[in-house]
């Protein structure tokens, strides 16, 4: 089992098929090159006894880069030849067979253009080692696509999955709210008992601590590992309903969960060294919405939507301060300036999502002096200037996230080349990074900037 804690938020993964090379590629061929999207990997649940067996969809998209210009209707062409001995395929409307393996299917005028939505089957008596590639193309006028393919693989067992639940926007700080999912279980095999990660980013609060679920607080927030006892037939769906505190620290929050088939292994690994408190509230049991199937106990046979990430932003604020530092010594030495990054709040500042820094401060050495041996995996130097050249421009970023009324500071070391008395330079934050731009939560962007002062 691959561990949650390193796949936050993971989904089905989709694969934009690109060129090699890509940045030799002449502008004008790049305006005639399309792009296949399609899932990397589908696994499909055997037949039962009857010989029969639950379908998965593929959907396939076209698209280009260009997205203001337009193209002709096109087509996209999918092969099922390694897969025909194992699988059948059910095409839909806008899809032509040109024979058993092979279709044809029509792409609209783009840029609105989408291609194809399929379904595949197991057959009868298909082996549980079998595996091959559906392969695409597409054209459309002029333009043309590089290759895309889809792996199927066939399976036995339960496959839970989880609905992707709706984000949120401009929740209140100390308000309530809840996160709703369906747990499903689209394989051919029952699951009897699910085990469900849950995480909660540390501006959110589990508002019930449940007796079959057991907590752990950490650095950016709270997890859960709880114990489902409810069989999950093939066909069954349970609602899953999470109340959670929106906190006053909250700004740029999000929610994970996953669902695994329940073993003692996998409980042990996802407890991994940590110290786990059991909750003491009620015991939290999903809703039944719908109902099937028949009973055996396997490994979930395609853990790619197994889980899920809700984002939930709150309306907040957090104030960030520059302090500077003043630093002296003789021709010769190297002496350490400090500038620390300072969260006023009342909100953390997390990009718990797209690993964006909290901030990133520029400055330049003050004159008769050059920066050396910054910290090579928090700081850097302009890509278009020389290491240590005279006006080179450096960057700094903090941590990911930056807790209310914490701190982060940057050790700069200087070495004096030649005093010049009271020589200075200016630190200031770059406020307008599109990951996490600070100008939309700082309320007061005036004391973003400090100096760092030499022998004065």
């Amino acid at each position: 089992m691959k561990d949650p804690h390193r796949l936050l938020g993971a989904a089905l993964v989709s694969c934009a098929l690109a060129a090699t090379g890509v940045g030799a590629v002449p502008a004008y061929a790049m305006d005639n090159q399309l792009w296949i999207s399609a899932p990397y990997e589908t696994v499909l649940p055997g037949a039962d006894a009857n010989g029969d067996a639950r379908a998965r969809t593929l959907a396939v998209q076209v698209s280009r880069d260009v997205a203001d210009d337009r193209l002709p209707a096109g087509q996209l062409t999918v092969d099922v030849s390694e897969i025909a001995s194992f699988a059948r395929v059910s095409w839909p409307a806008n899809c032509a067979p040109e024979s058993e393996v092979e279709a044809v299917c029509a792409v609209p005028e783009m840029p609105t253009g989408t291609a194809a939505t399929f379904e595949l089957r197991a057959l009868p008596g298909a082996d549980v080692s079998a595996s091959g590639y559906v392969r695409y193309s597409a054209t459309a006028g002029e333009a043309t696509s590089h290759p895309g393919e889809t792996r199927v693989g066939v399976g036995n067992g339960p496959d839970l999955g989880l609905s992707q639940a709706d984000h949120q926007r401009d929740l209140r700080p100390g308000s309530r709210t809840s996160v709703r999912a369906t747990l499903s279980n689209s394989g051919n095999r029952t699951a009897e008992r699910t085990l469900l990660w849950l995480n909660a980013s540390y501006g959110l609060r589990f508002t019930e601590r449940h007796a079959n679920c057991e907590y752990r607080d950490h650095e950016t927030g709270t997890s859960a590992l709880c114990v489902l006892d409810e069989a999950v037939a093939p066909g069954q769906q349970y609602a899953l309903t999470t109340p959670l505190g929106v906190g006053r620290k909250a700004m740029y929050e999000r929610f994970d969960h996953s669902v695994h088939p329940y073993s003692d292994e996998a409980l042990a690994e996802m407890r991994g060294e940590w110290t786990w408190t059991r909750g003491t509230g009620p015991e939290l049991d999903p809703r039944p919405v719908a109902a099937a199937g028949a009973t055996v106990a396997d490994p979930d046979i395609d853990p790619q939507d197994n889980y899920g990430t809700v984002i939930l932003d709150a309306l907040n604020t957090a104030d960030l301060k520059l302090t500077g530092s003043r630093v002296s010594g003789d021709a010769g030495d190297t002496v350490t300036a400090r500038v620390t990054v300072h969260n006023r709040g009342p909100a953390w500042v997390a990009s718990l999502g797209a690993g964006a820094s909290v901030a990133t401060v520029r400055f330049r050495a003050p004159e008769g002096t050059t920066a050396v041996d910054l910290q090579e995996e928090r700081c850097w130097s302009a890509p278009e200037e020389p290491e240590g050249a005279a006006g080179t421009t450096y960057f700094c970023r903090t941590p990911i996230h930056l807790h209310d009324k914490a701190s982060y500071t940057f050790e700069i070391p200087l070495r004096i080349d030649r005093v010049v008395r009271g020589a200075r330079t200016t630190v200031e934050t770059l406020n307008d990074d599109p990951e996490l731009s600070i100008r939309k939560f700082d309320p007061n962007l005036r004391n973003n900037k400090a100096e760092i002062v030499v022998n004065r």
